[in-house]
């Protein structure tokens, strides 16, 4: 690693910004200034580590639109004075904010790579030193003179993802993270080990932020016996800009006439509605069932093998910029940050 490198830690709160009192056994926020004290090994990395974040540091259950916005903001600011920024943030909404970040952070040509623990920085077991020392390590990381990585990323327990592929899949195991249809970019091992092929390509363009995001989207779980009532109501009463159907297998739902009008109804009203699957693992595949078919027919749209962190902060981003439902569709169906295959 060169020794000019550069790497802005922004912590927001969780956590791995914990240190627990030893006298009355309290969690109690970490002082970051304190970093190298505490993490000594940040030393053998060689390279220059300065550190900000919120003024206030909050529980990630609390992340919103708003601070997605101060986050880019900070990248933005510094962006010039940086080789990389590390992004300290609480494991349960992590996916959601490094989504956001992937599609309002366009052109991105330097590492932003998220990461947290699932115990403190100060508990004996703690998995927050070696997720903090390789997130470090993967944003100080050069090729060819310039930054290897260049995308936003969510590094924990030994693996590097794709932020807007990745998904919170366990409360209680180190490895709290997967990225269901997409591999690796990054194993950490004896050996670094990069996916050249798996990376987004390196961009020469100027980073331009976007900061509108419309948040009024309804997300619809679906469920066997689900009522009529429940939903019109819902529809007919609440305005939203867009709906997210979360639906069975590979993209299926009900075929009952009044659940198809419903839908039928809001697009017509020019509501976009995207299809994506409950399940982990796959793909919407419309069409390829009856029970999919009448959808397909109706307008509504493929969200393909998108996370649902990833489907709603893509919404969000797209909503927010007044597209025709036609020229919506042909977007959202197109890959824009590697977030869909």
């Amino acid at each position: 690693m060169s020794q000019q490198t550069k790497i802005l830690l922004i912590y927001t709160g969780g956590t791995i910004g914990m240190i627990k009192d030893f006298e009355t056994g309290a969690l109690k926020a970490f002082d970051f200034k304190d970093l190298l004290e505490k993490i000594p090994e940040l030393r053998l990395l060689d390279c220059e580590i300065s550190t900000t974040g919120f003024n206030k540091p909050i529980d990630s259950s609390n992340m919103n639109p708003a601070l997605w916005v101060q986050l880019c903001q900070i990248i933005k600011d510094h962006y010039d004075s940086y080789d990389g920024f590390v992004i300290l943030h609480g494991s349960d909404t992590m996916s959601y904010t490094a989504s956001a970040l992937s599609f309002m952070l366009e052109n991105l040509s330097k590492p932003v790579i998220f990461t947290g623990s699932q115990l403190p920085i100060g508990d004996l077991r703690t998995d927050a030193k070696e997720n903090l020392i390789t997130a470090i390590q993967i944003a100080g990381l050069k090729k060819r003179n310039r930054p290897y990585i260049s995308e936003v990323c969510l590094y924990f327990e030994y693996k590097l993802y794709r932020g807007n592929r990745s998904s919170k899949i366990s409360a209680e195991h180190f490895e709290a993270f997967k990225s269901p249809n997409y591999p690796p970019l990054a194993t950490s091992g004896v050996h670094l080990t990069i996916e050249d092929d798996k990376l987004l390509p390196y961009k020469r363009k100027k980073l331009v932020v976007h900061e509108d995001l419309k948040t009024d989207i309804l997300v619809l779980h679906l469920y066997p016996g689900i009522q009529k009532e429940l939903l019109t109501d819902t529809f007919e009463k609440l305005k939203f800009s867009g709906v997210i159907l979360l639906t069975f297998g590979s993209g299926n739902c009900s075929t009952e006439e009044w659940f198809l009008k419903l839908i039928q109804k809001n697009i017509q009203k020019g509501i976009p509605v995207v299809n994506i699957t409950q399940c982990t693992w796959g793909s919407v595949q419309m069409g390829n069932y009856e029970t999919s078919t009448t959808l397909k027919k109706i307008g509504v749209i493929s969200g393909k093998d998108l996370t649902i962190e990833a489907a709603v902060t893509k919404m969000m981003y797209l909503n927010s910029q007044n597209l025709s439902l036609n020229v919506f569709k042909t977007i959202f169906e197109t890959s824009l940050r590697g977030e869909m295959s």
